[in-house]
C-alpha cells in the first residue's frame, strides 16, 4: 500500500488530486492511503504520524511553503526517503529547476489532467522504489555503476526534442575551415563600424 501525504492550500484542488489518486489505477500493489494537509505548517504536523511513501506538494502556500517543506524533508534522516512531487502553477524552468535543486522527485505544473498526474505519481513512487533497491543493494551489484534516473518532470516529458540544426547543415568542404562568426557592427562601436 502507497501512503500519500497531499499538502495544498486550495480545498479544491486537494480534493481534485484525492479523488485522481483514488479513481486512478496506479499499477501499485494495493490500496493508496491518502492523507491531507492545508499547509506546510500542517504537513510538519502529520509527517511523524506515520510513513510516507510521497508527499506531493503546492509551492505557494501561507505559513511554510512547499520549497521550505522540501528542504525541511531532504535533510531530515527520519524523512529523506520520502518522494516529493511538486505541483504548482509556478513552472518556469527556474521553478522547476529550483525545486529539483531541493530534492523534488518530479515537477508536475498545474493544470494539469488525471493522466498526468497518474503518470507523474507512478514515476516518483518507482524511482524511490529503485533508489532504495540500489541504496541496499551491495556496491557494484549491477555491475555497470550506472546513475540513478534523473528526476522526473511532466513538463519535460510533453516537450518535443530541439530542432538539430548542426545534424541537418552539410559538412564543410575538405581542407577548409569553418568560417569564424562575425560580431555585429554597430555605428560609433570602436570596431570600425561607426562613422
Amino acid at each position: 500500500m502507497a501512503r500519500i501525504l497531499i499538502v495544498e492550500d486550495s480545498p479544491a484542488m486537494r480534493a481534485y488530486v484525492r479523488s485522481t489518486l483514488e479513481d486512478c489505477v496506479l499499477g501499485l500493489a494495493g490500496d493508496v492511503d491518502i492523507v491531507e494537509a492545508m499547509s506546510g505548517f500542517d504537513a510538519l504536523r502529520l509527517l511523524p504520524r506515520g510513513a510516507f511513501d510521497l508527499v506531493i506538494t503546492d509551492i505557494n502556500m501561507p505559513d511554510i511553503n512547499g520549497l521550505e517543506l522540501i528542504r525541511f524533508v531532504r535533510q531530515s534522516d527520519r524523512y529523506r526517503r520520502v518522494g516529493i512531487l511538486i505541483i504548482s502553477t509556478q513552472a518556469t524552468e527556474r521553478d522547476v529547476q529550483r525545486g529539483l535543486k531541493l530534492g523534488a522527485d518530479g515537477f508536475l505544473p498545474k493544470p494539469f489532467t488525471p493522466e498526468a498526474l497518474r503518470d507523474a505519481v507512478v514515476a516518483c513512487l518507482d524511482g524511490r522504489a529503485q533508489r532504495a533497491e540500489a541504496r541496499d543493494a551491495p556496491p557494484d551489484a549491477a555491475g555497470d555503476g550506472a546513475a540513478p534516473p534523473p528526476p522526473a518532470t511532466a513538463a519535460a516529458a510533453d516537450t518535443p526534442p530541439p530542432p538539430a540544426v548542426a545534424a541537418d547543415a552539410p559538412p564543410p568542404a575538405a581542407g577548409s575551415d569553418p568560417a569564424p562568426a562575425r560580431k555585429p557592427r554597430h555605428p560609433g562601436s570602436p570596431e570600425g563600424g561607426g562613422g
